[in-house]
């Protein structure tokens, strides 16, 4: 039998692996369209369909890890991981690498299935701070993988970058399938293929108008159609998981206090994380010549950005021990006030290279307690037959979450410019109000996470977490 400590690790190198595709192609985004020889609306789907896969199939898999053994899904996401990147890699037009970056998305589903086998593998004194370890490689991955990203690109073939992502999905592959313990907790009855399918159409159609609102035009009927009507389409399949016997979600469950409020503070805290992901890096990248900008190539830019990660990463094993002494709630409470100074910080000082990098660090104390918190808080209030799709479902959440920031701060930066040598650049004022809404929804936050009961549910069954 592995250590404890090797299982730990194996499934945070998974976690960092599953995070890093969600950065890996910013480096060549805006010179897609002349590599592919495409226009900027298509290539725009390189990053639209990752965040689609990664949203349908997190909550899947998390009940298919329940269902049919947690380590067998991860090894099944990672081996779509390895497709998905080796397309992507012999890519040469934008049809085949939109399907590669898709089948990449799907290892979004590792991050929340590996929280859940450490409930069921590790003793109960390891579980908090290894949970805020996994949790917390959602946003180290992506902060410290950007300047590798940056570096391979300016020094090799854009391809070496899927190369890159399938030697690495490779070797986690093997990781897991040496170290990780086979799951013996199943939960019985039959997969929700109906449920599934209504679940993947109503979100696809809602985070669809989402992500491309800016570009389709908020109320062009394409928006319309797919939002109202993927809106629609979840309605009823709440209707329906409410009757079904075996569901895709126990949606009871869900609804308990503490679960859905905690899911409500994972979208607030996805649009913190995701909105500083936006603004920083063109803050610093902007020609100072426009007035709003540092002027730094992307890999000095990727370098001020980068220390929220090592942040995240420092702080994971203090913030299980810390959950242990005030609880999960507090730490919540913690990662929103850090988001809340953040932007506050941002506001006030924003003249200085330095001034972005303390705010970014702040960013990475935010994120790096909340998300700690947020599985410790699902993981309370729910059963132990109940771990993977709750943590997929709360993945979801934060998915929603970063979706949402993506468009709205996309659609401020594209709606206040200037422009620079002939190019509608953003200006000081479109940064300014991003950073309002950066600060007002990490407030929102906050104020959820003080209405989240602070006492285990009664119903949960599951001994080995302390309160």
């Amino acid at each position: 039998m592995p250590s404890q400590g090797a299982i730990v690790a194996v499934l945070a190198v998974a976690g960092l692996a599953a995070s890093f595709m969600f950065t890996l192609v910013v480096p060549i985004q805006a010179k897609l369209p002349e590599l592919l020889n495409a226009s900027r609306d298509d290539t725009a789907w390189v990053i639209t369909a990752t965040l689609l896969a990664s949203a349908v199939v997190t909550p899947i898999a998390g009940r298919l890890g329940d269902m049919y053994g947690k380590r067998r899904i991860v090894l099944v996401l990672l081996a779509v991981l390895v497709l998905g990147s080796v397309v992507s890699a012999l890519s040469q037009d934008i049809v085949t690498l939109i399907v590669g970056r898709a089948l990449q998305g799907a290892v979004a589903g590792v991050i929340p299935l590996g929280i859940s086998i450490l409930r069921d593998v590790l003793h109960e004194k390891r579980v908090d701070s290894a949970i805020a370890l996994i949790s917390a490689t959602l946003g180290v991955g992506g902060a410290l993988g950007l300047p590798i990203s940056a570096l391979v690109t300016e020094n090799a073939d854009w391809h070496m970058l899927f190369w890159f992502a399938a030697g690495l999905g490779t070797i986690v592959f093997v990781l897991v399938l040496w170290i990780v313990p086979v799951s013996v907790l199943r939960t019985a009855g039959r997969f929700d293929y109906i449920g599934a399918a209504g679940l993947a159409v109503g979100l696809v159609g809602v985070l669809l108008a989402v992500s491309r609102g800016n570009e389709w035009g908020w109320t062009s009927p394409a928006v319309l159609v797919c939002g109202l009507g993927g809106l629609g389409v979840l309605g009823l399949w709440g209707w329906y998981e409410l009757r079904a016997s075996n569901p895709l979600l126990d949606l009871r469950i869900a609804a308990r206090p503490a679960v859905l409020l905690t899911n409500i503070a994972s979208v607030a805290m996805g649009f913190g994380l995701f909105a500083s992901n936006v603004v920083y890096p063109q803050i610093l990248e902007l020609p100072a010549a426009t007035g709003a900008g540092f002027g730094l190539s992307l890999v000095s830019a990727s370098l001020i950005v980068m220390p929220s990660g090592l942040v995240m990463m420092v702080l994971s094993p203090f913030s299980g021990r810390l959950a242990q002494t005030v609880g999960p709630k507090l730490l919540l409470v913690f990662g929103a006030s850090a988001l809340i100074l953040a932007y506050g910080f941002t506001l006030l000082f924003s003249s200085e290279v330095w001034h972005i990098l303390i705010a970014n660090i702040l960013i990475g104390a935010g994120i790096g307690f909340g998300y700690a918190a947020m599985p410790m808080l699902i993981m309370r209030s729910v059963p132990q037959s109940e771990t993977g799709a709750s943590n997929g479902l709360n993945a979801l959440c934060r998915s929603l979450g970063t979706s949402t920031a993506a468009a709205v701060i996309g659609a401020v930066l594209a709606s206040h410019t200037s422009l620079h040598e002939g190019v509608p650049t953003p200006t000081g004022e479109a940064f300014t109000i991003s950073f309002v809404l950066g600060g007002a929804v990490a407030v929102a936050a906050l104020a959820v996470a003080l209405c989240i009961p602070s006492r285990r549910d009664p119903h949960e069954a599951h001994p080995s977490l302390p309160d």
